[in-house]
């Protein structure tokens, strides 16, 4: 059974740092590519970040460029995003999901929800003071 979990989403003052986890079970990492979404209430869920499980090319939303980080380590079939600089209406529900992978003149689309087949449950962050 294919299942994708997060974790490390966590209340954290404005200007602060997340990392966050997305374990994968019943996959091998190297054949898919991964993304971070995220969905603040009452607003669509955008991709922020995907990364290919086999080579590790990585591509961003201009939001979140150079202050998040998307990695992976195939050995614990783990992706994580590292998050800095948390501004609060990033306060959102956090989730990573996953693709067959993408060739590369198709990554582009790795930020389009409706390509992905497979979804974990979300990890809640709150920027607040």
């Amino acid at each position: 059974q294919l299942q994708l979990v997060e974790s490390g989403g966590d209340l954290v003052q404005p200007g602060g740092s997340l990392r966050l986890s997305c374990e994968m079970s019943g996959f091998d990492l190297r054949r898919y590519h991964i993304g971070w979404f995220r969905q603040a209430p009452g607003k669509e869920r955008e991709g922020i970040a995907c990364i290919s499980g086999w080579d590790g090319r990585t591509r961003y939303a201009d939001s979140v460029r150079g202050r998040f980080t998307i990695s992976k380590n195939n050995g614990k079939n783990t992706v994580y995003l590292q998050i800095n600089d948390l501004k609060p209406e990033e306060t959102s529900v956090y989730y990573c999901a996953a693709r067959t992978r993408l060739i590369s003149s198709e990554e582009y689309k790795c930020f389009d929800k409706e390509i992905y087949a497979y979804w974990g449950q979300g990890t809640q962050v709150t920027v607040s003071s």
